[in-house]
């Protein structure tokens, strides 16, 4: 059974929608002592950096989802949900994340060494590439997916990376150490490639 996380600043009804699909049990809940009885976790997230950690703070949750990784049960962030667990963001003044992942959340800069300007935020369709092999992207085929995200993760620790795609940066894209992963763009937006990589997460839970 899988818990999502609901602190009010997650997609839920479309990663809700992506579970039912799979026909995997999932329920949603704020409440630590209903989200510790699932067998895995998934953390959603849409909105600023900032004021996802202050209702993560307010709630429990921040405590709660530090404990329930040392359990060993697998967790996974999703758009801005993946960017909570790292160490801080500069979204907003700077601000302390999950600190699970090593990684600093930073905004696209929007000019290219070259001096062109690109577009912020980064919007659609990238062809995702894998640098680290994880029981996440397991059988599957380098693809596209869907981002939509102003600030991407910068990190010195390469061994995290599972897979990233290039809009003028490396973007992180899937993420992960241990029980402890993380997708940039949105896997239930992303057509086929996005479903087998929930399935594989649901597989690992």
């Amino acid at each position: 059974m899988i818990g999502i996380v609901d602190y009010g600043m997650g997609n839920l009804f479309s990663v809700s929608q992506a579970l039912k699909r799979l026909e995997v049990p999932f329920f949603l809940s704020e409440d630590p002592v209903e989200l510790a009885k699932a067998d895995g976790l998934i953390l959603p997230g849409v909105g600023a950096f900032k004021d996802a950690m202050a209702r993560l703070n307010e709630s429990g949750l921040t405590s709660f989802l530090h404990e329930y990784v040392k359990t060993g049960k697998p967790l996974l962030g999703i758009c801005l949900g993946m960017q909570l667990l790292f160490e801080e963001s500069e979204e907003g003044g700077l601000t302390k994340g999950l600190a699970l992942l090593p990684g600093r959340v930073v905004r696209f800069p929007g000019q290219a060494e070259s001096g062109e300007t690109y577009k912020v935020p980064h919007m659609g369709w990238n062809r995702l590439k894998w640098e680290n092999s994880s029981p996440i992207t397991a059988n599957l085929e380098e693809d596209y997916a869907y981002f939509v995200h102003s600030y991407y993760v910068k990190t010195n620790d390469n061994n995290i990376l599972i897979g990233t795609a290039s809009y003028n940066e490396e973007v992180p894209a899937v993420v992960g150490r241990n029980n402890v992963f993380g997708m940039q763009f949105h896997p239930e937006k992303s057509s086929k490639l996005g479903v087998e990589l929930l399935k594989n997460f649901t597989k690992m839970v």
